[in-house]
């Protein structure tokens, strides 16, 4: 069931009729599924129950599983992704990834950030790169811890930088949406909540979906939560209604721990 979003905002992404299959297995089961423009959006549920794999269904990374097929419709501002004139590599730079583990490139922090501005033509000369460079790493809340070290590779970073150099290589391209998969559970706390408020700043820019197994952070950085069980959304609706008026009594047993 999807719900009226928040008021006057636009649809960004928005899943018709969603279904995954994994070989003959299906994995997702007919999702309806709408992300309004600048807005937060936590999918929550038990593990195995399709999160990530409608995540990764938003651009494309499915398409590199062996045997995966997906069905129905994806919009991104109402052109289906899966056209067959898509061009994947622009629509995963205008929706990027952040995944579970952080997974810098084995280059430079600065070659980081500045890998994807170069393949796509945004820079036109060294002095525009570093601009970017510096920005996406500002924007990332990175830049003041890294600045003297920026030919020092990425991976020397600790785990919490190094998952803000991935967000600040997925934002180096302008991207429209950013989907992050669990993107704070190989870290420790105080890097969870610096990644937390990175989430509510970049939220003022850009369309976020955040896959998450903590109900708690679904509830701090979220505008709205989607709750999933076996493939299917179960229900849509504001984080602060889902966690403390749910509609579905199968959301209810999920939140108050009754399972999962």
């Amino acid at each position: 069931m999807q719900k009226a979003p928040q008021q006057g905002r636009d649809v960004k992404l928005s899943a018709r009729g969603v279904k995954v299959f994994y070989d003959d297995t299906a994995a997702i089961k007919g999702i309806d599924l709408e992300l309004m423009d600048k807005e937060v959006v936590a999918f929550i549920g038990p593990s195995g129950c399709g999160k990530s794999t409608f995540l990764r269904t938003l651009n494309r990374m499915n398409d590199t599983i062996k045997g995966c097929r997906v069905e129905g419709e994806v919009l991104l501002d109402g052109e289906d992704i899966y056209a067959p004139s898509v061009d994947v590599v622009m629509l995963r730079a205008r929706v990027g990834m952040v995944f579970q583990k952080p997974n810098p490139f084995p280059k430079s922090i600065y070659e980081n950030v500045a890998y994807g501005p170069k393949i796509h033509g945004l820079a036109r000369g060294r002095g525009d790169l570093d601009d970017i460079v510096e920005q996406s790493l500002r924007r990332a809340g990175l830049w003041d811890e890294v600045k003297d070290r920026l030919n020092q590779p990425g991976t020397g970073l600790s785990g919490g930088q190094q998952q803000r150099l991935c967000i600040a290589r997925a934002i180096a391209v302008s991207p429209e949406v950013i989907l992050m998969d669990e993107p704070c559970s190989a870290l420790d706390p105080i890097a969870t909540t610096k990644i937390e408020e990175l989430i509510a700043e970049l939220s003022s820019q850009f369309t976020i979906a955040i896959v998450t197994h903590s109900m708690q952070q679904a509830a701090r950085v979220s505008d709205r939560t989607a709750y999933f069980h076996l493939g299917e959304v179960i229900e849509v609706n504001a984080t602060e209604q889902v966690f403390t008026q749910p509609e579905n009594p199968l959301t209810e047993a999920y939140i108050t721990g009754r399972f999962g």
